[in-house]
């Protein structure tokens, strides 16, 4: 049984670089939500200072890199859709599994306070918060900005004809306002990551045909580009986690310095790309490409994975903290997949979305045919 499913994917016809992409930043999330549940469990991280530096160097542009990804196909969606069909994705794909695993992991959170690390921090209006105030539940509020952000700029799209230039007009305003509500230290909710992550998805838009063009890939893949990328990439972050652990402070260059937030963000998800399109020509790190292409999978799971494993390796008598996040990191990026394949295989697939994944299902049931065909 192939619980990757890594056959349907690498023969995906959808571009394979976006794939990849996707894999280095879920995998980039996942360590940053491990980073943080051994530090919450009092692990002694300051003798293994590189998980720190590792953890805050390549902070800064792993979510804007969603954004952009998603934003590179909204034109073409809509195109092929339609507004409604469009919104009613949105929900089946992103909606949908948020409120699932969001409400299966309060639930666990309560059920099992005494054993993790969300005790006093998670109760009855945790299950509100999903929506409104998503940061205060955990990693879903990714899910949950991306799902607004995506409906709100297809109804401005459709609805008030707003063309590309305005688009990204009206996301820096929104930028804009969100270093506002930074500096000032306003909590506005689910608005904030909104505000601050609808311009990277008007930029994803803006530069989806430069990028979906076929010449993209000479382009991406060239050392002219490659190397002073990767130069510029070192040393914004160099300075980016210098500052960062000199304010001792994560999230300081992101809140109080949003111009060079932009900068960080842009050059990492510049170079990402540029990445991604070199693994995709040289068809090289196959299963980074099936960790991508599952990665809300991953995102919904990872946390009560990663939860469960720490504390089992733990008991198992795993003390090094350099070793328990290799082994947690790799349980919250394999395990989730698993989970997911297992059940596509037993009709559980509702569990991460509305739409029935037709294709994979009917691939899966195909190779079992054939399978005990050729055992027959």
């Amino acid at each position: 049984m192939n619980l990757f499913n890594s056959k349907f994917i690498l023969s995906n016809k959808r571009h394979g670089w976006i794939d990849y992409d996707r894999g280095i930043s879920i995998i980039l999330v996942t360590y940053r939500h491990c980073f943080e549940g051994m530090e919450k469990a009092g692990l002694d991280l300051k003798s293994h200072p590189w998980l720190e530096y590792i953890n805050v160097f390549f902070f800064g542009f792993r979510m804007p890199l969603f954004f952009i990804a998603s934003g590179m196909f909204i034109s073409q969606s809509m195109q092929k859709r339609g507004l409604n069909p469009y919104l009613k994705n949105r929900v089946q794909s992103i909606l949908y599994p948020m409120l699932v695993w969001g409400i299966i992991q309060i639930s666990l959170q309560l059920l099992f306070s005494s054993y993790t690390n969300s005790k006093g921090d998670v109760g009855l209006m945790s299950y509100v918060y999903l929506i409104t105030d998503p940061r205060s539940t955990g990693q879903f509020w990714y899910l949950n900005a991306l799902f607004f952000v995506g409906i709100i700029y297809a109804f401005l799209k459709v609805k008030l004809k707003f063309n590309v230039l305005q688009q990204f007009i009206f996301g820096s305003i929104l930028y804009t306002l969100c270093a506002i509500d930074n500096a000032y230290e306003i909590n506005i909710g689910f608005l904030n990551d909104i505000f601050k992550y609808y311009l990277f998805f008007a930029i994803g838009d803006a530069v989806a045909k430069l990028i979906m063009d076929e010449r993209a890939t000479k382009f991406f893949t060239s050392w002219k580009t490659i190397l002073p990328l990767l130069v510029s990439f070192i040393t914004i972050q160099y300075f980016f986690t210098e500052i960062n652990m000199n304010k001792g402070n994560n999230y300081f260059v992101e809140n109080k310095m949003p111009l060079f937030f932009l900068l960080v963000a842009l050059v990492g998800c510049s170079l990402s790309i540029a990445v991604s399109f070199s693994l995709k020509k040289s068809n090289s790190l196959k299963f980074l490409r099936v960790v991508g292409y599952n990665s809300v999978h991953i995102y919904c799971l990872q946390i009560i994975v990663m939860s469960i494993s720490r504390q089992l390796y733990m008991k198992l008598g795993m003390t090094n903290p350099s070793l328990i996040a290799l082994t947690v990191l790799a349980s919250g990026v394999l395990v989730p997949i698993i989970v997911y394949n297992i059940c596509l295989r037993i009709n559980l697939w509702w569990l991460f979305t509305l739409k029935k994944p037709t294709d994979e299902l009917n691939f899966i049931q195909q190779k079992e045919q054939n399978s005990t065909t050729n055992l027959i």
